[in-house]
């Protein structure tokens, strides 16, 4: 059977410009969403590039005393050489001087010059150097480009222009019949907006007397190509020829990724230009939000920007790599900071990630020379991890098709999370000791190392070198396919390789006050669901709850009979305190509490986790859990959750799971326990 094919672009970049953590974002994005795809069975083809032509190339060149392409072969290897550092895994390179894309731009324009798509006529107004473009009166901010705030120039002068302007309802159709054409739904919506205004034709040259450095216009040698229709066909340019080995033509693009500063370019601009050719416009462009540094957007400027190498550096590219991903939701802004990378990176990758391959590689070596056991006869537990990694592929591999990562990330953490559970309750260091044990050992060693192995290969697209020395560690080699997403690969008797830290912990930021920073917090507030309710047999006012908690079932008793009855609880979502250490509530063990706000007359009000999956840990504000193994109801009070404005709080921030905060109809002020 052909494999499917996939095809996928980042923009390409000004290769005047100095590399950036935006576009770091936006091509490793793309490189996971490529080997994504890979590791699904896809063939898949991945463009990037640099954008070489221009006015600002032509100024930088003269002020240099250099030719603007001495300039540009300078300059993009620094893209190049960045994308070797973050481990980018491209199939091309483009850059706009290169030959072949600029036969094809002047071959496009000869089209829509040859089917009067083009004319030429005078046209004035306020020119930006820096946008390289016009701004009309309306648009100027105290007189200066509104983008840069920089100055602008009253020019007048003979253009060509593209009738784009006749192609705005026939865009408008298209964007709403293909509601998955711009991702997500709200840029798709600010699109919509932009196009109920009137649409402008779109100046498509520059005379050769003010700009030299471009791609003369066919048909008018006293004309270079605006850059920005110059860039928009690398997209085709870079794949011509190129088929898939099913037949498929490589163009049309499945997915262009880009920022949402250049929505409009890519959502308008370039469709009605492949309508005008009469060409398929691409599958889907998905727009990305900026990285915020304490709520503003970074810029050299104000010294806030956050330079990704510098990150790379000391902490390795994948930990960059997982951070980027991890925390940004689909199309929405995330801030970069310190302290939220060294929380992110010290809770999921060092102590659950880290820890969890690390226990399991150093039994193994210290109890079967290095030597995978055998599976044995799985009980309970294990079959419970089991079904715990199968639902959680199938959950990844739904929310990769969606483009939502940062959720399918989550979900591996879960796993992460639900292995180290697993060897906690089934303590091999307790069984290690009894010589009759150590079958059962074997089992939980087996069983611990294939659900790593799973969410090693499905983290393996964020983290492919670190993520290649885990596998190794459980006795894989080389890269993972979709056949090492079934569950069962290991096999007993195979060669582990030695423990190392994959993910050394990063020092906590020392205060001025010299006390250290606690950037986690020691509660494991899972989102859980309530499987049965009955009534306690020795207290009247309590229900004993059978409760799921993300693949592990426990008995919970609840004081909540004043509130609900057991036909509103059966079902029902809820968040649990899973690491509370166990306590007998009038004869029966609670495993847990659920937690509630105080209402009205002495009435329980469950908090809320909406839309949350059933397994996800909480976080607090920007502090990720790192459950201690036995929490008290100490721990619970100095979190101090409440409810404020619908949203439970606490003392460091809003409940949430990184996406969706966590509510409560409780009145504002009620303490939650």
């Amino acid at each position: 059977m052909a494999k499917k094919s996939f095809y996928i672009t980042t923009p390409i970049y000004y290769a005047n410009d100095r590399p950036h953590i935006g576009h770091a974002y936006t091509t490793i994005l793309a490189d996971v969403i490529n080997r994504y795809h890979l590791l699904l069975g896809y063939e898949t083809f991945f463009l990037t590039g640099t954008d070489e032509h221009g006015q600002k190339v032509e100024q930088a060149a003269r002020q240099r005393g250099v030719t603007p392409q001495q300039q540009v072969d300078e300059f993009h290897v620094r893209f190049k050489e960045l994308w070797e550092r973050l481990n980018i895994r491209y199939d091309r390179f483009i850059r706009t001087t290169d030959e072949d894309h600029k036969a094809y731009v002047q071959k496009s324009l000869q089209e829509l010059y040859d089917r009067g798509e083009i004319y030429l006529k005078e046209y004035a107004g306020w020119y930006s150097v820096g946008e390289e473009r016009f701004f009309s009166e309306g648009e100027l901010v105290d007189g200066k480009d509104p983008v840069s705030g920089k100055p602008v120039e009253w020019i007048a002068e003979k253009n060509y222009f593209f009738k784009m302007s006749q192609y705005r309802d026939r865009l408008i159709e298209h964007i709403q019949k293909n509601a998955d054409f711009i991702q997500p739904e709200f840029r798709k919506n600010e699109v919509l907006g932009f196009l109920r205004q009137p649409l402008h034709d779109l100046c498509i040259s520059r005379p050769i007397s003010r700009l030299s450095w471009g791609i003369p216009l066919p048909f008018d040698t006293e004309f270079v190509t605006y850059v920005w229709f110059d860039a928009l066909l690398n997209y085709e340019s870079g794949v011509l020829g190129k088929q898939f080995s099913n037949g498929r033509p490589a163009w049309p693009a499945d997915y262009h990724v880009i920022g949402k500063d250049i929505l409009t370019t890519h959502a308008v601009y370039w469709p009605t230009m492949l309508m005008g050719l009469d060409r398929e416009l691409p599958r889907h462009i998905l727009a990305h939000g900026w990285w915020l540094n304490r709520g503003e957007k970074q810029s050299k400027s104000k010294g806030n920007a956050v330079n990704p190498l510098d990150y790379v550096e000391r902490h390795g590219v994948d930990s960059v790599r997982y951070f980027l991903v991890r925390d940004m939701v689909l199309g929405q802004d995330a801030s970069f900071t310190d302290e939220l990378f060294t929380n992110r990176v010290n809770a999921e990758l060092a102590n659950d990630l880290g820890n969890a391959i690390n226990r399991i590689s150093k039994f193994t070596w210290a109890h079967y020379e290095g030597l995978l056991p055998e599976p044995g006869d799985p009980g309970e537990p294990e079959q419970e991890l089991k079904q715990l990694a199968n639902a959680t592929l199938a959950r990844v591999q739904s929310q990769v098709q969606v483009l939502n990562l940062s959720t399918a990330l989550e979900e591996i953490a879960s796993l992460v999370r639900g292995v180290n559970r697993y060897v906690e309750h089934r303590a091999p260091w307790k069984l290690a000791k009894d010589p009759a044990q150590k079958d059962a050992m074997g089992s939980v060693l087996y069983h611990g190392a294939e659900a790593l192995r799973v969410a090693l290969s499905l983290l393996w697209p964020v983290m492919p070198e670190k993520c290649r020395q885990g596998l190794a560690m459980l006795g894989r080699s080389g890269e993972p396919g979709l056949q090492d997403l079934i569950w069962g690969s290991l096999r007993g008797g195979e060669q582990l390789a030695p423990a190392v830290a994959l993910f050394p912990r990063i020092d906590v930021t020392v205060r001025e006050d010299g006390a250290k920073q606690d950037a986690v917090f020691p509660l494991d507030l899972r989102v859980s669901q309530i499987k049965s309710v009955s009534e306690h047999p020795e207290a009247e006012s309590l229900y004993v709850l059978t409760v799921d908690t993300g693949g592990e079932s426990r008995t919970i008793c609840a004081g909540l009979k004043n509130t609900y009855t057991a036909t509103d609880l059966e079902g029902r979502n809820v968040v649990v305190v899973a690491n509370l250490k166990p306590a007998k509530l009038r004869g029966i063990i609670s495993q847990g509490m659920v937690l509630a706000a105080d209402g009205p007359d002495d009435r329980a009000i469950l908090i809320d986790p909406g839309s949350i999956r059933v397994g996800v840990t909480l976080q607090a504000g920007d502090r990720v859990a790192r459950p201690k193994a036995k929490a008290s109801t100490k721990d619970l009070e100095a979190l101090k959750p409440e409810v404020r404005r619908g949203r439970v709080e606490s003392a460091f921030g809003p409940l949430h799971s990184g996406q969706v905060f966590v509510t409560c109809d409780a009145p504002d002020g009620a303490a939650v326990h």
